[in-house]
């Protein structure tokens, strides 16, 4: 529009629910709008218009029928909420060009009926709202610029308002109509003396969510952050935009959340433009997105920048290119290469710059993960790629799905990030210039109960979440000793097992976390040995009955001595096993030195699963021998068949599946 000083269209509108502050807050329909022009030049006002909106459902709430008088007969005779606005834009043009005016804006009672009902209602019905939908004057913000002493502005009504300036309210008898008059009176006692008030405070509703990067020296306010739970995995930022449209989304703040196998979890962290959008965003708690509903929570700025935050000079070129559509590949052969990806899209689905739009995510030492990332032009281009979901590429199905940019940086972080636990101790001086093996760490058996098991964790709970649960307890774990129990199919089974300093020290957890809450769940603690926990690992069983053995008794085909530094004087033999790093980087068959030979370690092989974020993962049941075990950790020759010969039938062909599981995710 030209200019926003010409004319006010005073607007005010009625749902079938709730209505006043808590307008939009429980989704019901519009059903009612009334509206008047006001000439700010000549302080004259038009005609006032009255008019119903026929919903999708007449069910009228009790308070609606009592407050707008309006019956379901009514409604059922009215015109649908396209045609009406339709009329609207007409009707207020016509007005405005009989009086020479040539730009209006919307004025409200809060920003409520635009933010709260008008947009989310038209998203929710495909309607595209008129551009004067997108701009409006909050009439109790510029009444307290003129009475800045009458209260805060949330608490301020249109009664109190007429109050303070000593204005009789209007008699009108027809709920809408008696708010327009009144709304009307108050607007032009402020453009009269003393206030001689000028309405030049305009907010706007953002046409579209824009993407981008966030840094993690970046300052984000805690009063701007909410929680969005129960999304459909599918989602993306612009579909979590479009829930919250009404609302300024900050540039870049939608947050996918991933869970601890870098899948999302059905969570996002959402960044508005300020505490009051974030204010009406909680009040869309339990909203519904298709036929999901979501929970909406508050969150943190630590907690946002924790997931979207990002330092790498690499995302932040990818992500410099404006208006990109992001696509994320997942499963790629790690032999894949950039051309082989070309291909797979082929010209159908042209990539952004052509190499420059595509970026793989890999490990600190540059592996490839399987993961990349890809920028189309325009959402044709996307479309088109998504059409090869789950096609071939190589031997392996590829998955393609919507992604942001918020997305690109938390998996390059979870994936170039340092262990989270970071409690070893600094290496002894005659360590510095001994070579670390790259290994995973040792667990040791013994009935010294040193251990406790978490039971009953929630299936999101990660690392972090325990850390948090324990507390102050947290100084007292051992290195390398959080152990995240997944069941076969590699998904969360709800326990863990942490690795105490002593027994006091297990036994004092054990006594203070016993059913405290994690999330929305009581989580049960015991206290155990570390011969338990390994039973566990192993696939066996703990319950109150005792232990039950792993169902495959396989040997473990663990070396009887084994050193991973060469021995060092003073040097406890479990000391070199604290200094190991959490993932093996190559393989490399261990030499035992031949001076102070180490005492047998009892090692459980885990499966090894690729996620940094975590110390320790372990699988369960993991496989007691396989052929990746043997190829890291070296048994004599022959012991491998030997101990396969030894079983009977139905136990060899356990392991020969648990086997084949394993190694076909290793040689991905």
């Amino acid at each position: 529009m030209a200019s926003h000083s010409d004319t006010l269209v005073v607007f005010f509108g009625a749902t079938a629910g709730a209505n006043g502050g808590k307008l939009g807050s429980d989704e019901r329909e519009l059903i009612l709008l009334v509206w008047q022009i006001v000439d700010l030049h000549e302080n004259k006002v038009g005609k006032l218009k009255r008019t119903l909106v026929q919903p999708d459902s007449a069910d009228l709430s009790e308070q609606c029928k009592e407050e707008t008088g309006l019956t379901a007969e009514e409604l059922c005779k009215a015109e649908p909420l396209e045609s009406v606005l339709q009329q609207f834009y007409q009707s207020v043009s016509a007005e405005l060009k009989s009086l020479g005016r040539s730009s209006y804006t919307l004025c409200v009672d809060g920003p409520l009926l635009i933010r709260q009902v008008l947009h989310p209602e038209a998203s929710k019905k495909n309607l595209v709202l008129p551009e004067c939908f997108y701009t409006f004057v909050d009439l109790k913000k510029e009444f307290h610029k003129c009475c800045p002493n009458a209260g805060p502005v949330k608490d301020l009504t249109l009664t109190s308002m007429l109050d303070y300036v000593c204005i009789p309210a209007a008699v009108e008898q027809e709920a809408g109509m008696r708010e327009v008059k009144n709304m009307v009176l108050l607007i032009l006692h402020l453009l009269t003396e003393p206030y001689n008030h000028t309405f030049s405070t305009f907010e706007t509703v953002n046409y579209k969510f824009e993407s981008g990067a966030c840094s993690k020296t970046e300052a984000v306010d805690s009063e701007t952050v909410i929680r969005a739970r129960g999304l459909p995995w599918q989602s993306s930022d612009q579909d979590i935009a479009r829930f919250f449209k009404g609302l300024n989304i900050a540039k870049g703040g939608v947050a996918l959340c991933l869970n601890a196998q870098g899948r999302r979890n059905g969570e996002a962290l959402v960044r508005f433009i300020n505490s009051e959008h974030r204010d009406m965003a909680l009040e869309r708690h339990k909203h519904h997105m298709g036929n999901r509903y979501i929970e909406v929570y508050k969150a943190t700025g630590e907690e946002f920048l924790k997931i979207a935050g990002g330092t790498s000079n690499e995302v932040a070129q990818f992500l410099s290119k404006e208006n990109q559509v992001i696509i994320r590949m997942r499963g790629l052969p790690f032999t894949a290469t950039t051309q082989d990806v070309l291909g797979f899209l082929g010209p159908e689905s042209p990539v952004t710059d052509g190499t420059e739009g595509l970026l793989f995510v890999k490990y600190p030492d540059g592996r490839p993960t399987g993961d990349a990332f890809v920028l189309f032009a325009c959402e044709e281009y996307a479309q088109n790629a998504l059409k090869k979901h789950k096609q071939i590429l190589g031997k392996r199905y590829i998955e393609l799905f919507r992604s942001t940019a918020a997305e690109v940086q938390q998996v390059l972080n979870r994936y170039m990030s340092t262990p989270l636990i970071s409690t070893l101790p600094p290496p002894p001086p005659q360590m510095v210039s001994v070579p670390v093996l790259a290994t995973s760490p040792f667990i040791t058996t013994g009935s010294t109960r040193d251990c406790i098991r978490l039971r009953g964790l929630p299936y999101t709970a990660a690392i972090e979440d325990i850390l948090d649960f324990m507390g102050e307890h947290t100084i007292d774990i051992k290195p390398h000793g959080v152990h995240m129990v997944l069941n076969q199919q590699g998904r969360p089974s709800g326990d863990a097992f942490i690795q105490m300093k002593s027994a006091d020290r297990a036994f004092m957890m054990a006594q203070k976390c016993h059913k405290k809450m994690m999330k929305d769940r009581y989580v049960e603690v015991f206290q155990c040995s570390t011969e338990e926990m390994s039973f566990v690992l192993m696939g066996g069983t703990l319950n109150r009955s005792g232990l039950s053995p792993p169902p495959c008794k396989l040997p473990c085909l663990s070396p009887p001595t084994y050193a991973a530094f060469p021995a060092t004087p003073g040097m406890l033999p479990t000391e070199a096993a604290l200094y190991q790093p959490p993932l093996l980087a190559t393989p490399r068959t261990p030499q035992a030195p031949a001076h102070n030979p180490v005492p047998a370690l009892a090692y459980y092989s885990p499966q090894l699963y690729m996620n940094m974020n975590m110390s320790y993962t372990t699988y369960y049941p993991s496989p007691p021998v396989s052929p990746s075990t043997v190829s890291y950790f070296a048994a004599p020759p022959g012991s491998v068949a030997a101990a396969v010969a030894a079983q009977p039938a139905p136990a060899i062909a356990r392991v020969s599946n648990a086997e084949f599981r394993f190694d076909s995710w290793l040689n991905r």
